[in-house]
């Protein structure tokens, strides 16, 4: 791989351009990490609105109709479903891992296999998360674990 800069000072905007032969899994890994350096999006906590940058997302989850987004320290909730959630985030490096869960994957710490295909999925921040049997082969596919 070969990275160029060309320093333009007429240049109002910055321009990323990637030539490439074919589009391997390496190069969507770079789209997926330059995607996530602008993204952001709108939560609140105490009548508070913040704005939060997706990288520091562990997980988010859905409960009683209500959209929570928790990260290393924080919890704060979400005025999006969680499929619209999963529809903005998907490109980030969130999967799916049960009806009412999305995760960050670059959190997952480890993994263990329990009764009926079940996962559990241990975070950085020593939180443990299930993931259902239905979602567990996407997950296993995705963390290259099969």
């Amino acid at each position: 791989m070969k990275i160029s800069i060309n320093i333009n000072e007429n240049s109002t905007d910055t321009e990323i351009v990637i030539n490439c032969s074919v589009l391997t899994p390496e190069t969507e890994r770079i789209i997926a990490a330059l995607r996530m350096l602008d993204s952001q999006m709108t939560v609140t906590k105490d009548g508070e609105v913040y704005i939060l940058d997706v990288t520091k997302i562990v997980y988010v989850e859905s409960v009683d109709r209500k959209t929570f987004v928790y990260t290393e320290g924080d919890c704060f909730e979400s005025r999006l479903k969680l499929y619209e959630m999963e529809l903005q985030l998907c490109q980030s490096g969130f999967l799916r891992i049960s009806k009412s869960c999305l995760v960050h994957l670059k959190y997952i710490r480890s993994l263990r296999a329990e009764l009926d295909r079940k996962l559990r999925l241990t975070l950085d921040n020593g939180e443990q998360i299930i993931v259902s049997r239905q979602y567990a082969d996407d997950l296993k596919q995705r963390l290259g674990v099969k």
